[in-house]
């Protein structure tokens, strides 16, 4: 099977199980699996974030999810309990499909690693 469409069946299942999960079953769309594993990362389920707290939860989503490509390395939790990560390499410029597929097999990863797929 090829990459690509590994990849692919490998991202309908993540968002099949998340929107079913998190969402009654409406598919969810790559920014809110990102802001779902940006709240798994910090760890605070039953909390109303603020805006600016929303955008910092997408933040350390993509920084965890860009630990194992090397573009960033976990750094330390504050003492609010949330984390933070220092640039290791700069990400390269990608064109706006390009870092689609960028996430989205870097969200693929992180839940075969997470053991929700396969």
């Amino acid at each position: 099977m090829s990459r690509d469409i590994q990849l692919k069946e490998r991202w309908e299942k993540v968002v099949e199980i998340l929107s079913n999960q998190f969402a009654e079953g409406e598919q969810l769309d790559l920014d809110a699996i990102i802001y779902l594993i940006g709240v798994q990362e910090l760890g605070k389920f039953k909390s109303i974030f603020a805006k600016d707290e929303k955008v910092n939860l997408m933040h350390i989503a993509i920084c965890q999810l860009l630990v194992p490509y090397g573009y960033y390395e976990f750094d330390f939790v504050d003492k609010d309990g949330w984390p933070h990560y220092i640039v290791k390499e700069e990400l390269p410029q990608l064109k706006a499909g390009e870092q689609s597929i960028l996430m989205k097999d870097a969200i693929v990863n992180y839940f075969i690693e997470k053991e929700l797929i396969d």
